[in-house]
């Protein structure tokens, strides 16, 4: 009798504990840096929250108002984005030449990432790691940006993944 209750309050307590980290609105830490992303009308969209760990940078990307769906999301190499099409924000961050695509034999960029799903609700709220990058790196002298872009990245074709328009970017702004 003991050890079913024992069974059942780990059970409740598991659940509780994973619902609660379903809730948690971010799982940035409080000393992430927060950036205003925008739309392609310059309007603010969400944020995208940066952080540092050995040999990496988290982003967490939190929008509204995208369209359903998995999109590409890169770092660019230069901390402009000018709207609609922010092209202001160039190529893929790429210091090595290589090809695009998490899945090219001659790739990645450095800058590649994984897709991130939109919901049918048009929010996106996930955490994605660029591996072997420094915010040192990403805030050098020009900066760089993060861009979602409107579809799929196929992670082959470079330059882009055929990922399609650039439709949201936030400023990774060179340091102080």
């Amino acid at each position: 009798m003991k050890r079913k209750s024992f069974l059942a309050a780990a059970t409740a307590l598991a659940g509780a504990a994973l619902l609660h980290g379903c809730a948690t609105p971010s799982d940035a830490p409080a000393s992430a840096i927060a950036l205003p992303l925008v739309g392609t009308s310059g309007q603010s969209i969400g944020t995208v929250r940066m952080w540092e760990t050995p040999g990496a940078v988290s982003f967490r990307v939190e929008a509204d108002g995208l369209t359903v769906g998995r999109k590409g999301l890169h770092v660019h190499a230069v901390g402009r984005c000018d709207p609609p099409g922010f092209t202001t924000a160039g190529s893929h961050w790429n210091p090595a030449s290589r090809k695009h695509g998490l899945s090219n034999p001659a790739g990645p960029h450095a800058g590649d990432l994984p897709n991130v799903p939109v919901a049918a609700n048009g929010s996106l709220r996930e955490t994605v790691v660029l591996s072997g990058a420094s915010l040192a790196q990403l805030r050098d002298t020009d900066g760089s940006a993060i861009v979602i872009h409107a579809g799929e990245d196929d992670n082959v074709t470079d330059p882009s993944g055929n990922s399609g328009d650039r439709i949201a970017c936030a400023v990774l702004s060179p340091a102080a």
